[in-house]
């Protein structure tokens, strides 16, 4: 879904939120790409979470290499839906 919001996306700073208006009342389909991509990120964020979860009951964070790992992509996926969430250049990025 990324790919086809990026296909209308323009990124100058003043035509950022026009763009993603565009994609969503003039693109046919373009709520429903919007719509799946916002909420695919979400479920997404939902299963690392649980996954994490997982790994401290059963004692994962144990095997530090692989825990340490775990927590750089965690926090470069946080980054990356941050930069997600700035783009549009709207009232609340």
């Amino acid at each position: 879904t990324g790919l086809l919001l990026a296909a209308h996306y323009t990124a100058d700073t003043t035509l950022a939120f026009s763009s993603v208006a565009h994609m969503c009342r003039d693109v046919q389909f373009g709520w429903l790409i919007r719509n799946l991509h916002a909420n695919g990120a979400s479920l997404f964020f939902i299963c690392i979470y649980l996954h994490i979860g997982r790994g401290i009951y059963y004692g994962s964070y144990l095997n530090k290499e692989t825990w340490n790992i775990g927590v750089i992509l965690l926090l470069t996926l946080m980054a990356t839906a941050f930069v997600g969430y700035v783009l549009p250049w709207g009232q609340m990025s």
